[in-house]
């Protein structure tokens, strides 16, 4: 019986956990899985640019492999940038598949410094001295696209 308990006590915070990646709509996947892939990167510094462009091979467009000019990776969690699709951002610009968040985001963007084919891409990296609002494209609850950051004045 103290088992059974267990197991259902177990099953309930699991139910009652935050969105899983699991619970990605298959038609909304393919862009949450690269928005994740060329955007999110908890740990990034400004001096990983050049490996981290280059393992998770960004390029600009998705058939060729041109150098992407500048890319920005946000370096938070994926459960904190879900948020901004679900209540932590508000609709940015009468878009209703955009949200900018409420809270500020540090980023660094990484800028193409030589090379134009992948993977002869150099890139040098800089890190946001203020916090950055980010705009980003929501797809069923799911961030898709990034689109932006901006720094907010009241």
């Amino acid at each position: 019986m103290e088992a059974h308990l267990s197991a259902v006590i177990l099953l309930l915070i699991l139910c009652s956990s935050d969105v899983k990646a699991d619970d990605v709509p298959a038609d909304v996947k393919p862009g949450y899985e690269k928005f994740l892939r060329q955007h999110v990167y908890e740990d990034m510094n400004e001096k990983k640019c050049d490996s981290e462009m280059s393992k998770r091979h960004i390029t600009e467009g998705q058939t060729n492999n041109d150098c992407k000019t500048v890319n920005t990776f946000i370096t938070a969690s994926k459960k904190e940038i879900i948020k901004v699709c679900n209540g932590a951002g508000k609709n940015y610009k009468g878009s209703a598949r955009m949200y900018v968040s409420n809270q500020p985001f540090a980023v660094v963007k990484c800028e193409l410094q030589s090379g134009e084919r992948y993977p002869k891409c150099e890139y040098r990296g800089k890190k946001s001295t203020y916090g950055r609002y980010i705009v980003v494209a929501c797809d069923s609850g799911w961030p898709t696209h990034y689109d932006g950051d901006i720094i907010m004045t009241d």
